[in-house]
């Protein structure tokens, strides 16, 4: 039986472009479509962020929540996202 060798072609990445002008300038974890928008949810974001895998991504605190900067989120979301 031969082996079929896979050919990997650069991934285009995903333009989420969309997410700059539906998203609020700062998303926190417990606004209820975070879910949503993101695709990912906050106990996930919360996991990831104690794991330092969010660091390019600016942070403030709003009220007792950690809320996202949109433009560094959606920068982080497009970096990790890729066209099948």
């Amino acid at each position: 039986m031969k082996k079929i060798k896979r050919v990997e072609q650069p991934r285009q990445r995903a333009d989420l472009s969309i997410l700059r002008k539906t998203l609020p300038p700062f998303l926190s974890r417990k606004h209820p479509q975070f879910k949503e928008w993101i695709g990912y949810s906050p106990r996930s974001f919360a996991n990831m962020d104690s794991l330092h895998e969010t660091n390019t991504i600016k942070k403030i605190m709003l009220a007792a929540a950690v809320a996202y900067e949109r433009e560094s989120l959606v920068d982080w979301l497009e970096s990790r996202s890729f066209v099948i």
